[in-house]
């Protein structure tokens, strides 16, 4: 879409920008490095945030264990032969 902006264009935009900013441009330049300042300090945050979570063990670090004497047998299945069905006759 921008591929085809020459030094022309990029000079006219430049000098509407100026025409239109003209005194506030310090002001609005302030405001936007404030701005970048402040989103740079929150994704630091949030690097620092993820990098301390992911130091930290999960809440589930234990296994499981039944209480003694109550250890759980399995059993192997029981198999019954099964029994060919009669019709009925009547």
């Amino acid at each position: 879409m921008f591929q085809n902006i020459g030094p022309w264009e990029v000079i006219i935009i430049a000098v509407v920008a100026l025409l239109l900013f003209g005194r506030r441009l310090p002001e609005v330049g302030r405001s936007l490095g404030k701005g970048i300042v402040e989103f740079k300090k929150g994704l630091k945050d949030v690097q620092e945030t993820v990098e301390r979570e992911g130091d930290k063990p999960s809440g589930n670090t234990y296994s499981y264990r039944p209480p003694l004497g109550t250890e759980s047998r399995t059993q192997a299945p029981v198999e019954t032969p099964a029994q060919p069905s009669q019709p009925s006759q009547s």
